[in-house]
Parts: structure tokens; sequence; C-alpha cells
């Protein structure tokens, strides 16, 4: 009996290590596999400005409800999360009336996200000594569009004051001469004619015509290194065939190419012409993130604080913006900067907006003049983001 009793207590004990022995190797099981599908989740998910994560598959469904709330025909839109492309979509039509849908390989107009790219284009231009940030540029080509009675003041305007909107010169010159709003370097007056001056000047350090041929220079500097092979400052021939159509307050589709009563002749234009989409424009905002292409120091002066404003300015009041860098708009507080731009073509609208601290960015292509709304709606899904 005794024996009996001892084998049993020994099997007791086998039988007890055995489970143990099963339950740790379940634990370890159970352990990888939660450390995996939080990977996976992750993987499969995109991190909002709030520190909050949402699956694509619901990023993508809000989105598109948005999107059908606020009748915008089509939409590109990019999402960057840790630097990198996190999430990349295309929602919608590209004509509201032949119901043909967007697609990836689709392109929008960027209006004035036109302007930041070519500011990094003319910072590569100033490490390579073509130009000097602080140069006046009447040294390397006078501006015969300004009236003569400022004149004299207009040899103050440099590259740096073009790129932070300190020049005074007007948004368009409408076909007259232009005048200052005030002395250069002075203030703040958002101007697309400065842009124009700049592109050529840096043609004329090319013997390029900036109308035309600059395109090209712009492609081998910027777009090429930077992976961004359908977008385009000038008219071409993916253009004419993925193009997609602008619409007007009403949602009718508008004319889409150079012709007697399209606004643009299909040239360079610095300020307004370039074309892209989403993806490809998120890898320029992923190179300022990931500070790729220009020197540290270059980025730091693109970066930094350019123009202060003040409490009455309208962008200020309105949409909480404190300055502007070269090239971006900057939206501070005491956590982190939002450097940011908008482009409005009236039928077609673009954002573009990145935070360094977060190594965050998104970019949004429209072909409507609905983006605010969808900004705003946005950012209850995602966190601010504008």
């Amino acid at each position: 009996m005794a024996d009996y009793q001892i084998g049993q207590r020994l099997n007791i004990i086998f039988m007890k290590r055995i489970k143990k022995r099963q339950f740790m190797r379940h634990a370890i099981w159970l352990i990888f596999l939660v450390s995996n599908f939080k990977g996976y989740t992750q993987d499969i998910s995109v991190e909002g400005t709030n520190g909050k994560f949402i699956s694509k598959a619901n990023l993508t469904y809000e989105i598109e409800r948005i999107r059908q709330q606020e009748r915008l025909p089509g939409i590109s839109i990019a999402i960057i999360n840790k630097s990198e492309l996190a999430y990349h979509e295309v929602f919608g039509v590209s004509n509201a009336e032949t119901k043909e849908a967007v697609d990836n390989q689709s392109v929008f107009e960027a209006a004035s996200l036109s302007k930041p790219i070519f500011a990094y284009f003319v910072m590569k231009m100033v490490e390579q000594g073509k130009i000097d940030l602080d140069n006046p540029l009447y040294e390397y080509l006078p501006n015969p569009g300004i009236a003569e009675e400022y004149q004299e003041d207009a040899k103050l305007i440099t590259a740096r004051m073009v790129l932070a909107h300190q020049t005074g010169l007007p948004n368009h010159a409408l076909g007259e001469k232009m005048k200052l709003a005030f002395k250069p370097g002075t203030d703040f007056f958002y101007s697309g004619e400065a842009y124009q001056y700049l592109a050529a000047v840096i043609g004329l350090q090319y013997s390029l015509n900036w109308k035309k041929d600059i395109n090209t220079l712009f492609k081998k500097k910027v777009l090429e290194p930077l992976n961004m092979p359908r977008s385009t400052f000038a008219w071409n021939d993916y253009l004419a065939e993925h193009k997609v159509y602008g619409h007007n307050k009403d949602g009718v589709p508008q004319l889409n190419h150079p012709g007697p009563d399209y606004y643009w002749d299909g040239g360079f234009q610095a300020y307004s012409s370039l074309h892209s989409e989403a993806a490809e424009y998120a890898n320029f905002i992923i190179a300022m993130l990931k500070r790729e292409g220009l020197k540290k120091e270059t980025f730091d002066e693109m970066l930094k604080e350019q123009t202060r404003f003040s409490d009455d300015n309208p962008l200020k009041q309105q949409i909480g913006q404190t300055g502007w860098g070269l090239g971006f708009a900057q939206k501070a507080d005491e956590d982190y900067t939002m450097h940011m731009h908008t482009g409005n073509n009236h039928d077609f609208q673009a954002y573009a907006m990145f935070i360094p601290e977060k190594e965050y960015g998104v970019v949004v292509f429209t072909n409507s003049d609905k983006m605010i709304p969808f900004l705003m709606k946005l950012s209850e899904v995602l966190g601010p983001q504008f």
C-alpha cells in the first residue's frame, strides 16, 4: 500500500510538471502571437496627430463618408507616419458628368503647393552658388514689370524675401505695372508674382527660357531625385491623358487643358502650375522630414521662422498661423510646429502639412473648392490637420 501511495504521489507530481511545461509552452506561444498581432495591427493602422491609431480600413471608410457628405468629386490623399508613407488612397471621380473614376495614375493641379517645392529647388540653387539668398535680385535681372516710382525700392528684393513673402509685390499683376505694398523686407504680403520673378532669375543663370525650359531643369534637380515621375510644372502628353477635371462651386466640370478659354498657357509658373498627386508630393514632404537633398543648415534656414505675424494678421486670426519660413507657412505652439501650405485654383484645391516633432505629414489633392470642410472633418478622425 505504501509503494502504491508513493507511486500515486510521484505520478501526480509528474503530471503537474507536464501540465506546467505545457502551460509555459502555451504562454510563450500566446506572447508570440500577441506581440506579432500588435505589430501587425500597427502595420495596417495609421497614427493621427493625436497619437491615436485607426485601421486603414476604417480610415478609408471615414474619408469616403466625409467626401460624400461634403460632395467632393475626387480626392487623392496620403498620410505620413514616422517619416514614411503610411497611407495612400484615391476616391471619387475625375469628371462628375462622365463618372470616370480617379485612379492611381490620375494627376491634379497642385495650385500653390507649387511654391514650397519651388522653394526647395531655389535652396538647391543657393547651395550650388547659382544665386545668393540675400543678394538683391536686381543685380541678376531688373524687373521691368514694376512701376517706375517703385523701381528704387524694388532693388532691395532678395530671394529670401521672395520665399518668405516680404517683397511687397502683389499676388498677381493682372497685366498692369506692379506697385509695392511696403518697402521690401519690412512686412508680409503673399505674392505669386515674386515667385515668377525669382524663376526668371534662375532661368537666366542657366541661359534657359524660364517659361518653357526651366521645367526640364526642375525635373532633373527635384522631381527625379524625389521619385516624382508624373509631376510637372509644364503641360505634357501625360497630363493630356491623366489629368482630372476641376469642378466649380456647383459641381460642374471645367475645362482642364490649355486653350483659348483656359487661364493657363501650359508654361512654367513657379507659383501655381505644378501638377501632381498625393503619393508623389508626399515624397517631397518625406524629404523635408528626413532632411534629404539639402544640407542640414539649409533645412534649418527653410524651417526657421522668417516672418512673424502680428496679432491682427488675417492668417493668424482665421487659421492660427504664426508666421512663414522659406516656402511654408507655420503654425507653432508650445508642443510642436506645423509647416503647412494650401493651394487654391478654385476648381482645384490642395493641402500639405508636416510636423517634424511627430514625424507626421498629410497631403490632400481635390478637384473642387471644398477642401477646407474636408480637412475640418478629417481632423475629427486623425487629430488636428490644419
